[in-house]
């Protein structure tokens, strides 16, 4: 492999192009989550097998219906732990697959590097996090809460479990999309009735409430409207729990996301998207260094474990172009965020982005 560019300073060398640090790294999380903000910076690890898999619930283009956060929000932005697919923590439920794929309402594209919040209550419709007298004991508990970055497809997925009933409203999931530091989508997901109330009737043991008595009509969020608001509720193949998918349009222009000016990268250096994306098993990343300084680009599997290094040192102004071939890194087929780190006289600026693979698991 040879790194290429306009401009290719001397100290770029094929051995860094070619030298990998790779296994079971340790590595500061929190570090590489700070970097995870607002601005299209973050991960998000669905599996690559859904990226071309976008027809179902789609083509609306319509703005999602901005709903109430609900009695039991919870800001997860500083909280590295919530960046995570499963969402469990444990709780018993019927498994449930989340997907999302988020939109832009300017052209109708996917919407990459955006950041999805979910939360919802159990199988007995307690919410974690609180403890009051509508929702006692909870408080020490984190189940169903979490957040991940969409893909090169718009995509987010979940692994949580099929919400029960919370009193006084019918079966929905919470969800939040921030598309910048300055914007956020908030709304809410629900379900088929009778596909759900289907569900809740085969697994009685698990959800000892019944059926769902409500009605969209008689639900205080959704007696408004609901159809851009409705999930898609199917038992997965396996015979072992349910998929879910909902298309999500916001706010912006897809492919790139909502345009805005951002503080973390200082000016210090642009990073692009990688090309192609999602990609075969190959692929490129772009970056321009504005101004020297220490550099290091760093690939990061869906648990934020570091998996591979590819740029570990002093870079001069100028731009650059990083092979990334994830056979020879011997990493499986999924999703990676890759983050570009630059320290100088100026302090320490970093940014991520997602990475998406197809082909042969």
């Amino acid at each position: 492999m040879v790194c290429f560019g306009k401009v290719k300073p001397k100290k770029l060398t094929t051995a860094l192009c070619t030298t990998f640090e790779q296994g079971n790294i340790t590595m500061k999380r929190k570090d590489f989550l700070k970097s995870i903000g607002f601005a299209g910076v973050g991960l998000a690890l669905p599996s690559a097998q859904f990226v071309a898999k976008a027809n179902e619930n789609e083509g609306s283009c319509v703005l999602i219906p901005s709903e109430t956060a609900g009695p039991f929000p919870w800001d997860l932005t500083d909280n590295s732990f919530f960046f995570r697919q499963n969402v469990t923590d444990g709780e018993a439920g019927v498994p449930l697959r989340l997907r999302m794929r988020i939109i832009g309402d300017g052209n109708c594209e996917p919407m990459q590097n955006v950041r999805v919040h979910i939360w919802h209550c159990n199988k007995d419709g307690a919410y974690s996090a609180y403890n009051v007298s509508i929702n006692p004991g909870q408080e020490d508990k984190t189940f169903c809460r979490g957040w991940q970055m969409t893909d090169s497809n718009g995509e987010v997925e979940f692994t949580t479990i099929f919400p029960g009933l919370y009193t006084g409203r019918i079966c929905h999931i919470h969800f939040q999309v921030y598309v910048s530091s300055v914007y956020a989508a908030v709304s809410q997901l629900t379900f088929d009735l009778t596909a759900k109330n289907a569900l809740y009737s085969a697994n009685q043991s698990i959800y000892t409430k019944g059926i769902d008595p409500l009605t969209f009509s008689s639900d205080g969020v959704f007696s408004d409207g609901y159809i851009y608001q409705l999930a898609t509720l199917t038992p997965n193949e396996s015979g072992n729990g349910y998929d879910s998918f909902m298309e999500v349009t916001v706010k912006g222009n897809g492919v790139s996301g909502l345009r805005n000016a951002e503080p973390e990268t200082g000016g210090q250096f642009s990073l692009a998207q990688n090309y192609p994306n999602p990609c075969n098993g190959t692929t490129q990343i772009p970056f321009r260094v504005h101004h020297s300084g220490f550099v290091s680009l760093e690939l990061f599997d869906l648990s934020g474990r570091k998996v591979a290094t590819t740029v570990n040192q002093e870079l001069q102004t100028g731009d650059y172009s990083i092979p990334i071939n994830i056979s020879e890194l011997n990493l499986p087929i999924q999703n990676y965020a890759y983050q570009l780190k630059i320290s100088n006289n100026s302090g320490t600026f970093s940014q991520s982005k997602i990475l998406s693979t197809m082909g042969e698991k």
